[in-house]
């Protein structure tokens, strides 16, 4: 999966959740979920590393589950950001939900496409 395919699977994730779950996930619109998405690449890609370096005794003693906790801080972290009134989450707990849901998708899209290159 290309960084351009994983930013629109994002951006299109962060949409249909708003869209399905009006009242706890609020994206002003299609460009600030691409915004909330590259921020998040980002973000993913600077600072996600060092604090799963940090939390790893506490990720080993939960068997890896903590590792959404650390995923919802970057989500609430990229909605601090772009500020809250133009994409936001409800409470941490929503966003821990939010970052479940992302991990599924992106592990289905991913697999979809390694079976796509798998064929040739």
């Amino acid at each position: 999966m290309t960084y351009l395919q994983r930013l629109i699977a994002n951006a299109l994730i962060f949409i249909s959740l708003s869209v399905l779950f009006p009242n706890h996930i609020y994206v002003e619109s299609l460009v600030m979920a691409i915004a909330a998405s590259f921020v998040l690449s980002i973000l993913n890609t600077l600072v996600k590393p060092i604090l799963t370096l940090l939390s790893l005794p506490l990720n080993i003693l939960t068997f890896g589950l903590f590792s959404f906790v650390i995923s919802a801080g970057m989500l609430q972290l990229t909605s601090n950001l772009l500020g809250n009134y133009r994409f936001g989450f409800s409470s941490f707990t929503v966003s821990i939900l939010v970052a479940i849901v992302m991990a599924i998708i992106n592990a289905i899209v991913s697999e979809h496409n390694i079976d796509k290159y798998a064929d040739r």
